[in-house]
Formats: structure tokens, sequence, C-alpha cells
């Protein structure tokens, strides 16, 4: 079986979840709450534990602990090296998460721009890569942009991002894809746009890391940031910057600091639970037939697991269009699947997504509901004032099974 063709073994990859064996009610809970947070493999939780056992310490000392401290720092940021693709470990910066690395980064990028200079942000955006660029730009006198949507869908409109690309465009800020609706960006064409006007590019890949492989080289993008509690690691935030355009950038930093923008003392443990997770992740491509090698390995574990999660997603969505006053939000079109991840946005006829979230969460099903930070998305979509959507996430360690125990649910609760 090539990799191409090869299928998970999900009750084998389950098994390494310690959480998913939690009961509510005497039956598993399901956890559709991907998109705010993924389950950890057991291999995170004593990587985290054996770092404190085993190795903590500040960096830099002329002692043992330190020194395995340090390895494990630096084989964390080969890990994510391998992960998104880069060229070298020295691309990849640590931080609390992506949030506080983007407004960390942003204040290095708006030093190098003038008044008259303009960025590019979009309304299908999680905040974390709007609010940034809009608060830098305030300060230094720079014009902000926000390419709009296709309501009916949810996707961007390319044609309003040429129309406020410039020569004096310096920065595009667009996420992968989208944490409320799913919609998948085309990301390597975005950034072709923009360096055709003499613009970088900063991609938000923290919703599609758990559904998809990430090649920066290939986008060709200048930066890329995302959070690895978002594919089944702790909580740190990590940003790849490429090498010519970083060495280019001022940094804000205490004097001694070795590198140029990670601030302070790093999260160490949760530097060693990640390179657990993608140690987890490239395990899964090599049980798919992806080589020893890591990369290469990721490369075939995040395509079986793309190609897996969109069997359920196709078995969620026929099931929600059977059911009566449910509304989904962005691309339902069957035939243009590819262009989403496996994550839901629905409404339902007479009921807030709180009060929804609520009886699914009585009937032992994690999701949620709000606007997830997706502010501008859901304000254009007319639901700021009506609670937003309900989101169901899935990921691999999802089932068919739980699916149809989630349609059963909403069908009970849309007869009650």
């Amino acid at each position: 079986m090539s990799v191409t063709t090869a299928t998970l073994d999900v009750d084998a990859l389950r098994a390494r979840f310690p959480a998913l064996s939690v009961e509510h009610d005497g039956r598993p809970l399901v956890f559709l709450d991907g998109p705010g947070g993924t389950q950890v493999p057991g291999s995170v939780i004593d990587a985290v534990a054996a770092y404190y056992r085993d190795s903590n310490a500040n960096a830099g000392g002329a002692f043992a602990t330190s020194e395995r401290s340090d390895a494990i720092l630096a084989d964390a940021h080969r890990a994510m090296a391998d992960f998104v693709g880069a060229t070298s470990p020295h691309e990849i910066t640590f931080g609390a998460n992506m949030t506080s690395i983007t407004f960390h980064v942003s204040r290095s990028i708006a030093a190098t721009l003038r008044p008259g200079d303009e960025i590019v942000v979009t309304t299908l955006d999680h905040d974390a890569n709007v609010s940034p660029w809009r608060a830098a730009a305030g300060d230094r006198g720079i014009r902000v942009h926000t390419v709009g949507i296709r309501t009916a869908d949810c996707t961007l409109d390319l044609d309003d991002l040429d129309r406020v690309l410039s020569p004096r465009t310096r920065l595009v800020a667009v996420g992968w894809a989208s944490n409320a609706v799913g919609t998948i960006n085309p990301v390597a064409e975005i950034v072709r746009r923009a360096h055709a006007v003499g613009a970088w590019t900063y991609v938000d890949a923290v919703h599609w890391a758990p559904h998809g492989p990430i090649d920066v080289r290939a986008i060709d993008t200048d930066f890329l940031a995302c959070s690895v509690y978002k594919f089944f690691g702790p909580h740190a935030g990590v940003l790849y910057g490429r090498a010519d355009v970083r060495e280019r950038l001022p940094t804000y930093k205490v004097r001694p600091a070795y590198d140029r923008f990670e601030t302070g003392t790093q999260n160490h443990e949760g530097q060693a639970g990640t390179l657990a997770a993608v140690e987890y992740l490239a395990d899964v491509g090599r049980s798919v037939g992806g080589g020893p090698d890591r990369r290469a390995a990721l490369v075939a574990g995040m395509s079986a697991i793309r190609a897996y999660e969109m069997t359920l997603y196709r078995r969620l969505a026929d099931g929600l269009s059977a059911i009566p006053g449910v509304r989904l939000y962005g691309i339902t079109d069957p035939s243009r699947f590819t262009e989403r991840t496996p994550t839901a946005a629905l409404t339902l006829d007479g009921m807030d997504p709180r009060s929804l979230a609520v009886e699914l969460g009585r009937r032992g099903f994690a999701t949620w509901d709000g606007d997830f930070y997706a502010t501008g998305l859901i304000e254009r979509l007319g639901l700021a004032n009506d609670g937003g959507v309900l989101r169901l996430g899935m990921t691999h360690y999802n089932t068919a099974d739980e699916v149809d125990r989630l349609l059963e649910a909403l069908a009970a609760i849309v007869g009650r």
C-alpha cells in the first residue's frame, strides 16, 4: 500500500491519548473542540514530566541538567523546522503562543515601515493576525486595508485583494485556514501576488497545522506562525521567519539574549512537549509507510490525517443536511471540500449557539460557541449579536461512531 492510499489505524492512535478514556455519564466524552485546543498523546505528557524530572534548568549552564535542557531545546527547534519545512532550525522562534509572537514580531516589522506604507489584513482571519498589525500601523501612520469575503461560501475575495495591493503594500497578513468556518485559503497564490508588489507575507497557520502538511518553502512565505497546542502538544507558539528577512529586522530584546526574537527564559518544558508532539506526528507518518526521515514521515502522516478527517467531515455534512433548521456556513458544496478543513460552523433555528453547546455538553460532547476571535468574519455574517455560531471541529482521533452519536444528539434536541 502506498503512502497516498494508506489508511490510519485510528484505534491504535486513539489508544495513545489518555484523555480519550474520560467518560461522561458512562460513555466516552466526545472531543469536538480541536480548533480551540487538541488533546495530547501520552508521549507528550511523559516528555513534559521527564523534562521536570531530569533536565529542569536554565539555559547555558556548565552542568549536566542545563546541558540536557539545552539539547532538548535545540532538538525542539530542529523538529519544528522539519514540521514546517524550514531550511534551518535558526529560522524557528518559540514563544508563548501565536498571538504573543505576532505582537512581538510586529513591532520589529513595523520599525522598518514609514508613513504612507500599507498593510493588508483580511475579514476571514483570527484577530491575532489582524489586531497586532492594526496596532503597529496606528503607531506609525500606516494605512491598513482589509480584504473582504464572499459571504455565500466564506471565501476570500481575491479580486478585492488585487484592488488593495499596490507598490506601497509592505505586508500581507493572511490565514492558511479559517478557524471559524474551515475555509482553506490559496496561500501560495496570495504570497505570489504579495511578492509581485514587493510585500512580505505573514501566514497564520494555527488552524491548518493539525489538518495537513506545511511547506514554507513551497508557498514561499516570509513568516508563518502556529500554536503547538492546536496540533497535539503543549501551550507554546512557534514562528518561522525566512533567514534573509529575519536578519533585516531590528530586534527588541535584552542584550545578553542569544536569540534575536526569543526574549527571556523560554518555556523549556513546553519545548520538550513540542518535540514529542512532532515525533508523534512523524510516528503517524511512519505507520502509513512514510519512512525513517522525519520530514518525509511528517508529510506522509499529515497527508493521511487529511484524507481520514475529510471522510469524517463528509459524513458529518451529509447528516447535518438532513436535520431541520440547521444552517452550515462556509463551503458546503461536496465537490469543493478540498478547499476546507473538517471544521463545521452552524446555527440552529430557534436556539442560540450557547444554549446548543450547553445541551450538547450535557450529552457528553465538547464543542465551542461564539466567534472564536474570528470577530470580523462573524460580524460580516451578521451573527455577532446572536451569539455567533456553534463550532464542531474534528481531528484524526475522532471516529465515525462519534459523528453518528453527535447527529443523533442534534436530532434529539431538534425533535424535543
